[in-house]
């Protein structure tokens, strides 16, 4: 394992502005993505929407890694080009989703763990050869009356730590991602206490299987209410308890944080990211790794017609250049005003 050199990548993965555009919707999340814009999900219109995010210029000049679905890694433009050129030509890094879903957890009802490393040490090499330089790996908590368990939480946190140990020693930097869920009634300050829980186990777990922090990124969720919680926090209480926790399970090794949106609206991943980086002073880089936050624009916009790829690239630009400014706390919400 080269440090110097995974440290390079994961520094480039959160420089100041730019962030990761999340691209690896399995076949099946982004049918459900295609049905409700009424296009058709062939390996060629998955092709050529994908193809057209990555060719937005001005876009991509916020986007610093794309993170791939295997079917779209080994994918040539329609030009011939393969897709993983276009993206080092806009620019930015590839990167690959490497985990397979999730699995019932035995034992734990209610609760999943994240499958796909039994063959990670022979795939790794191949997607390296394919040019990806990072990869990621996503843990599902979910909270709920008596869930989630410490099993599911060390179950979770252990997968993670084995497949960034693996990454490293095959030079990819791993994002890892443990993401509680925000689909629940529970308030702000229970996402808080089991976020941090799962944060301090997944720390303990890569220190365990010597994972090299320099050389990761972290992908969590924010510490915010369930999407049915009654009681709703604001962006300035997000963002401070967020920071809080991160400093409290976060090491400073870390060279940075790239939040998921999970289920937040454009605006609110783009302005609680903002608040954050308002806070200022802290020992890691905080930025993006947004899929639908990035994505639900230009998708709706495109609608599977060519002659709406421009207006589509231009609804791209527009949420990949306001999530560039709320990476460096520069967003203001009279600039989405103006866009509209």
């Amino acid at each position: 394992m080269n440090l110097a050199d995974l440290n390079k990548i994961a520094c480039a993965m959160v420089a100041p502005g730019r962030g990761i555009l999340a691209a690896d919707e399995s076949t099946g999340t982004i049918k459900k993505r295609f049905d409700a814009i009424g296009v058709e999900s062939t390996e060629d219109n998955r092709r050529d929407y994908r193809e057209l995010l990555f060719r937005s210029a001005e876009g991509m000049k916020h986007i610093s890694g794309v993170i791939l679905y295997d079917e779209t890694i080994w994918q040539k433009a329609k030009d011939g080009t393969p897709l993983v050129e276009v993206i080092k030509k806009a620019g930015a890094i590839p990167g690959i989703k490497v985990d397979e879903g999730t699995k019932p957890l035995p034992f734990c009802p209610g609760e999943v763990i994240t499958a796909g490393l039994d063959k990670l040490a022979d795939r790794l090499p191949k997607y390296y050869e394919q040019g990806a330089r990072f990869a990621k790996w996503r843990a599902v908590i979910d909270i709920a009356a008596g869930i989630p368990t410490h099993t599911c939480v060390w179950a979770n946190a252990h997968a993670l730590a084995r497949y960034a140990a693996l990454c490293q020693v095959n030079q990819i930097v791993p994002i890892v991602e443990p993401e509680v869920l925000m689909d629940g009634d529970h308030d702000i300050d229970r996402c808080l206490q089991v976020t941090t829980w799962v944060l301090k186990e997944t720390f303990q777990q890569l220190y365990y299987n010597k994972v090299a922090l320099e050389g990761m990124v972290l992908k969590p969720n924010m510490a915010i209410a369930g999407k049915k919680s009654a009681k709703k926090a604001s962006v300035e209480e997000v963002a401070e308890k967020t920071v809080k926790m991160l400093k409290e399970c976060v090491p400073g090794a870390v060279p940075g944080i790239a939040f998921l949106s999970g289920g937040q609206s454009d605006e609110e991943a783009t302005a609680h990211l903002d608040a954050m980086n308002k806070i200022g002073g802290l020992p890691w880089k905080l930025t993006f790794s947004y899929g639908r936050a990035l994505q639900a624009a230009p998708q709706k916009t495109w609608a599977g017609k060519a002659a709406n790829v421009p207006a589509a690239q231009k609804a791209f630009t527009h949420r990949a250049e306001m999530n560039g400014l709320a990476a460096l706390g520069q967003w203001k919400a009279d600039l989405e005003k103006k866009a509209a």
